[in-house]
């Protein structure tokens, strides 16, 4: 895992013209553990719906993410919707993926249910990448289960591309890669 030179400790604000990327805050908490507690949410992640210590610690890693290495996940809010609807952004994993895998910054997104399907998570997932293009730069990867259409589409829309397939835990997910910004 290697950090950027450039550490930001303020995590940005992006705005589309359909959500917001911005910072988690400590009242998006509950509405964060209540989407990883969602079956639907997780049928491709794990599989389990998360107990909220699980959330906790996850919520607690993005928020140091940032401070550690100068990017991180931000909540995803849809312009017209008080909550945040998801997440999306890009994290240090340290799977024990392999060489070609675990070194580069993961990206993932995630959105409740109510909101997959509508173009949110391309919009929210597109917005993530064009900061990461310009203030971090080079190769990402990410993984997906081979039977989630919708993140294969985004990830392929992004630029992303196979580079082999493994087992997490006994389920198979294909890993992906990006060298940047498709052309």
């Amino acid at each position: 895992m290697k950090a950027p030179q450039l550490m930001l400790r303020t995590i940005p604000t992006i705005n589309t013209p359909r959500v917001t990327l911005r910072g988690m805050r400590t009242e998006d908490f509950t509405r964060f553990a209540d989407i990883w507690a969602k079956p639907e949410v997780v049928s491709h992640i794990g599989g389990k719906p998360w107990p909220k210590s699980r959330s906790w610690d996850s919520f607690l890693r993005n928020a140091g993410h940032w401070q550690i290495t100068g990017f991180g996940q931000w909540a995803v809010q849809i312009h017209g919707h008080s909550e945040m609807s998801g997440q999306t952004g890009f994290f240090y994993g340290s799977r024990g993926l392999g060489e070609d895998f675990d070194p580069f910054p993961e990206t993932g997104w995630v959105l409740d249910p109510q909101f997959q399907g509508q173009g949110f998570g391309i919009d929210a997932a597109t917005a993530a990448h064009d900061w990461f293009d310009r203030v971090v730069a080079g190769r990402s990867v990410c993984m997906i289960t081979p039977d989630n259409e919708g993140s294969l589409k985004i990830a392929q829309t992004l630029g992303y591309v196979a580079l082999r397939e493994t087992l997490i835990e006994g389920d198979p997910v294909v890993l992906m890669t990006r060298k940047g910004p498709p052309v």
